[in-house]
């Protein structure tokens, strides 16, 4: 394993630019990350802002977010559409907004939230699951397995069978200290 690893560190050094965190990006009043379906914008608003003084607006085609009677943190035309039924946002801790926006189009990486913001360059995007080509078979299927229970949960289904996969997902991070499993939520 070691071997391997040196190897992947000496590959990046020939490109500098490291892929986006979270297939997004991080700017001055805002910060963004993707996955294929969807997208999340996170907005800072002071620390103690109450829901009711936030202003969030959600369309097919725009987004914005600030606080009433000030002018937007975030306002603009979105690089692609969204399904509004679909998108939502919450103000976490009393000092982010956090908007997920379900994009209409789930087969393709946005450069950008808004028209005019700095554009990602989505070549670097590294879809979810990444690494699962890396794995072998048995490990693979439990990894997948792993994540449909993971997404079940999220939408509130029963998951295969928990216990089994608490055992399986230690044993596999003993075997794997190299790989980062902070992503990965515990049930």
């Amino acid at each position: 394993g070691a071997d391997g690893a040196a190897e992947a560190e000496e590959e990046e050094e020939e490109d500098k630019t490291p892929p986006p965190p979270g297939n997004g990006m991080v700017l001055d009043n805002y910060s963004w990350t993707q996955q294929l379906s969807d997208l999340q914008v996170v907005v800072p608003v002071p620390p103690g802002t109450k829901g009711k003084q936030l202003v969030v607006d959600i369309t097919q085609t725009k987004l914005k977010v600030g606080l009433k009677g000030q002018e937007p943190i975030l306002e603009g035309t979105l690089t692609k559409r969204v399904i509004v039924d679909d998108s939502f946002w919450t103000l976490e801790d009393s000092k982010e907004v956090v908007v997920t926006l379900q994009k209409s189009n789930q087969m393709e990486w946005w450069k950008a939230v808004v028209e005019g913001a700095p554009e990602i360059n989505t070549q670097k995007v590294q879809p979810e699951n990444s690494k699962l080509s890396d794995l072998d078979g048995e490990t693979r299927q439990t990894v997948e397995k792993m994540m449909y229970d993971q997404r079940q949960k999220a939408m509130g289904l029963p998951t295969a069978d928990e216990q089994k996969k608490n055992d399986v997902l230690k044993n596999f991070m003993a075997q794997h200290p190299e790989m980062d499993f902070s992503k990965a939520k515990m049930c």
